[in-house]
């Protein structure tokens, strides 16, 4: 039998199949989801302002502080994931900690930004311009809740010492 094994040659070497970690692919659904709503709201946005009837307004100040606030937590968000590749825990702990608060600082500024724009007479109801306005805000909003919820489930993990540079995919996708 031996000799009948050597006799036979391997046409082509078995492929191996394409996988990614069950939680990494929700999470690219996820985003992917998240990126085709905003697309379709954006495309919505442009068509009916091309209809008329349209309200004009200057955006408040804090809508622009809060996308700065924004684009700072997603530099401390790198900064922990660099922290546990490093196996450094404490600096992890800390930067966690920091982008969950930047998270709740862009949240309570987004809610001053819409008490602006009630005192400026936009409305959710009235003008599709500040509906629209409204409604992207509110998602994002709701979009930065689901995502401070989720570091305070990695930071508590990082508190137990469950984050380590052999541990890294609730960090990964939390930075993700």
């Amino acid at each position: 039998m031996s000799n009948a094994v050597e006799g036979m040659r391997l046409v082509e070497e078995p492929r191996q199949p394409l996988s990614m970690n069950p939680k990494r692919f929700a999470m690219w659904l996820f985003l992917s989801t998240v990126v085709m709503l905003f697309a379709s709201l954006t495309s919505a946005y442009i068509v009916r302002q091309a209809e008329g009837n349209w309200l004009y307004f200057e955006l408040p100040r804090l809508f622009y502080i809060t996308s700065f606030v924004i684009i700072i937590s997603s530099v401390t968000m790198q900064l922990a994931y660099f922290a546990a590749k490093a196996g450094n825990a404490e600096r992890l702990r800390f930067m966690i900690t920091f982008t969950a608060v930047l998270g709740l600082v862009f949240l309570v500024g987004q809610f001053m930004a819409w008490a602006d724009l009630v005192g400026h007479s936009v409305h959710l109801v009235g003008n599709p311009s500040g509906s629209f306005l409204y409604i992207l805000t509110g998602l994002h909003g709701l979009h930065i809740v689901s995502a401070v919820i989720f570091l305070l489930t990695v930071l508590t993990a990082a508190y137990r010492g469950k984050m380590s540079p052999g541990t890294l995919l609730p960090i990964e996708l939390c930075t993700t």
